[in-house]
């Protein structure tokens, strides 16, 4: 049978989906992870303990396992991952973007470099050091800004300034937020920051697939709440859009040539950008599908059979492994999620209004991630989120309405 190798991080939302994928494939699934797993012992040919971190370690690792148990793939689910999943498959001589391009995705000001020696469109930038004096930043920056760690993802660290003070502040709490890090992740990328051109307009996120060097577009989703700072917390996203058919294919020209220009080549990829009547611009550009358990609501049409019961994780194990993806089609009904904004800092003491979320009509389900007892921390200094709600309708109005009023119900008390 065939192998994928999939390198994620324990706790991902994403493993149990990959592993229905490639068991609804036929196709064995081998966990690679930093944790030991106690199963190991019992199904060492399911999960591989190996150090993301130390890619002469993980890639010698990954071939002497390879020896024993033949790899037909290997896929990184997270931005840690994706480096040492393209360093493995080079080893194993299996489909893979060069590590070059994935370290462009995963570091911001890398990233900007490249996109800029294409004319990719993309907010101004400059490079700056968390050891920068205040005035070295005063002098590169211009109002209204950006600030945002270049190794740090999900809008952690990211603050919107209008002023010196703002910035000053925004730099110490960035500082903070580094000091915080675990080891693999300090050094000199920890310290380097961006300060970047804010740019208003509409949002969007999409996502798709690198095959043969050009983009096969999956999904395209709106963002209906306004995102102007001084905080980025992403909450809602729909799909299909609502916008122009024009402006559609303009977004995914831009996402297509980005990733050109960063010299990805295969694989999933997930896209932000924004747009106003001067252009279309973008954020960022990720080698990996969209994160936590946002990937539950999309469904596809399996052409063989006429259903729609293929899912995101599918796709993207079909297209490690070489299997046609292009006639895959998003079903047609309007779908969203919502990203449950953290309520404020402390203590989740109690939880209500999930049965009451769940009966709400058109929301498909509510899922509460966080446990009572555990500290919630909100953006930028945060990276969790304590839920997802989920919703299905005939129109995306219809899934956005649902999805406000089913959060309007559920209540965090704090302590």
């Amino acid at each position: 049978m065939r192998r994928i190798l999939l390198l994620i991080p324990a706790t991902s939302y994403r493993a149990t989906a990959f592993v229905e994928a490639a068991r609804a494939m036929g196709v064995e699934i081998t966990v690679g992870s930093n944790h030991k797993s106690t199963l190991a012992a019992m199904n060492p040919a399911g999960f591989l303990s190996l150090d993301i971190h130390n890619l002469p370690q993980a890639v010698e690792t990954a071939r002497s396992f390879a020896k024993k148990y033949p790899v037909d793939a290997v896929i990184g689910v997270d931005d840690q991952s994706v480096i040492a999943a393209s360093a493995i498959a080079e080893e194993l001589n299996l489909n893979h973007n060069t590590i070059i391009s994935v370290t462009a995705a995963r570091n911001k000001y890398i990233m900007r470099e490249f996109l800029s020696q294409h004319n990719i469109p993309q907010p101004a930038y400059r490079k700056a050091s968390l050891n920068d004096d205040k005035e070295k930043l005063n002098e590169i920056t211009t109002y209204p800004a950006v600030v945002k760690p270049v190794a740090l993802s999900g809008s952690r660290g990211v603050v919107k300034v209008t002023n010196r003070q703002e910035l000053h502040e925004a730099v110490s709490l960035i500082r903070n937020i580094i000091s915080t890090l675990v080891a693999h992740e300090k050094g000199q990328e920890a310290k380097t920051i961006l300060i970047e051109e804010y740019i208003d307009g509409d949002e969007v996120a999409v996502d798709g697939l690198l095959i043969d060097e050009k983009l096969h577009p999956l999904v395209l989703f709106d963002k209906p709440e306004p995102l102007r700072g001084p905080f980025f917390e992403e909450t809602m996203y729909t799909t299909p859009s609502r916008h122009s058919t024009k402006i559609q294919s303009e977004i995914f020209e831009v996402v297509k040539n980005a990733a050109q220009a960063m010299g990805l080549m295969t694989g999933p990829v997930h896209a932000e950008l924004r747009f106003n009547e001067t252009g279309i611009y973008l954020i960022e550009l990720a080698a990996r599908s969209i994160g936590g358990y946002c990937a539950q609501i999309l469904r596809f049409e399996d052409p063989a059979t006429g259903t729609t019961n293929s899912t995101l994780e599918e796709l993207i194990v079909r297209d490690a492994l070489d299997e046609p993806v292009y006639s895959y089609r998003r079903e047609k009904d309007a779908v969203g999620v919502m990203m449950l904004p953290v309520p404020g800092r402390g203590i989740v003491r109690k939880i209500y209004g999930k049965q009451e979320a769940k009966q709400v009509p058109c929301i498909t389900d509510v899922v509460i991630t966080v446990r009572e007892g555990e500290e919630l921390i909100p953006l930028p200094e945060g990276g969790k989120y304590p839920g997802f709600i989920f919703s299905r309708a005939k129109r995306p109005v219809e899934v956005e309405r649902a999805l406000r009023k089913a959060h309007s119900l559920l209540k965090f008390e704090m302590g």
